[in-house]
């Protein structure tokens, strides 16, 4: 036989490809219809329990999964809520684990869609659209009311831990300015008078916190004494304030009240590493309580919000515009508590100088 021969060429056909099974492989495993094995998968009615089992044990065996994304187009809803959160907070952490518990009770999915220093909120959001999610949770957003407006006039929208005005969305969010009250009363009642405030600038709650404390002050006498420094609602932002106080000539404030955890964290870390004893010569308080907060060496005194009735508050309100129960525009608020930690105390008697290098 010649090297030209047809039999003599190596055989370059494609082995085959190992194809995903099929419900239709099911069908007949089990020995009934495709259609019967739909109804099973959506748990209809029109098979009796026996064959019910023996399609699930077929499946199983076969390695066959439902396309939940099919299934869900073919009723018409995707039965998805979109989650927009930022990555580096962790209270935003604490709340999208919430959701998840509260989204499955009432039947829904979840996507998220996280913004990062190299991807914008606005870009998060659009991911979220183009995922068929049926209801927005935003965590806390930083782009303009207006943006949002917009958003909630293509999908059923709600904010979560911010204060909007007029956007039509559901609000669901803490009773920042008495937490924040709470914080000074209690700095107050341990003898702080040079009480600083960290703030948070225009991000979601701070400019509530920082009127709470400023009106706080006043009312205790030290209309004087009111001090805020910007923090930006992150822990570079928070050691940032610390080490522009350290900088300054004089005593340093015998209280901080940081607009949250974070920002409570980028303090206690300068703080620290320059020799400042936490809370004999400073007391810090956070907001939030974040589940970075309670960690044991950390042991931060900071104010908490209800997280996870948060999130149950926010898939219920997604729930109710999505069925049609109530137009957009509901404010629900939760009551917030001051807990105290390690990280704060009475003030030392003469004033927290600076330490030595």
């Amino acid at each position: 036989m010649s090297p030209q021969d047809p039999r003599n060429r190596p055989d370059r056909t494609p082995a085959p490809r190992s194809r995903k099974p099929t419900m239709a492989d099911v069908a007949a495993k089990v020995g009934v219809s495709r259609a019967l094995v739909s109804l099973v998968f959506r748990g209809q009615p029109g098979a009796s329990p026996e064959t019910r089992e023996r399609v699930f044990e077929a499946a199983a065996e076969l390695g066959y999964r439902p396309d939940m994304a099919a299934r869900l187009l073919a009723r018409g809803r995707s039965k998805v809520l979109g989650v927009l959160f930022t990555a580096r907070n962790p209270y935003h952490v604490d709340l999208v684990e919430a959701v998840y518990p509260a989204a499955e009770e009432l039947g829904y999915d979840l996507v998220l869609s996280a913004a990062v220093p190299t991807r914008d909120e606005h870009k998060a959001i659009e991911a979220l659209i183009g995922h068929r999610s049926e209801a927005l949770l935003l965590c806390g957003p930083n782009i303009p009311e207006e943006d949002i407006t917009e958003i909630a006039r293509r999908i059923p929208t709600v904010v979560v831990g911010r204060h909007l005005r007029g956007a039509p969305v559901d609000v669901v969010t803490s009773y920042d300015r008495p937490g924040a009250r709470e914080v000074v009363d209690y700095l107050v009642g341990l003898g702080h008078e040079d009480i600083v405030h960290v703030d948070g600038g225009s991000r979601a709650g701070a400019p509530e916190r920082r009127r709470a404390y400023r009106d706080a002050m006043r009312s205790h006498g030290l209309a004087d004494r009111i001090r805020v420094v910007p923090g930006n609602h992150t822990e570079e932002g928070g050691g940032d304030a610390a080490r522009a106080m350290l900088a300054e000539e004089g005593p340093l404030p015998t209280a901080v009240f940081a607009s949250n955890d974070q920002c409570a964290i980028g303090l206690l870390d300068v703080f620290t590493r320059a020799g400042v004893k936490v809370p004999e010569q400073v007391s810090v308080v956070g907001y939030d309580d974040s589940h970075i907060a309670g960690l044991s060496h950390i042991d931060l005194t900071t104010v908490r919000q209800d997280v996870p009735r948060l999130a149950h508050l926010a898939v219920q309100a997604a729930d109710e515009q999505l069925r049609g129960v109530r137009e957009a525009g509901a404010v629900l608020k939760l009551e917030s508590k001051l807990l105290i930690r390690g990280t704060s105390g009475p003030p030392l008697s003469g004033g927290t100088r600076r330490p030595i290098y």
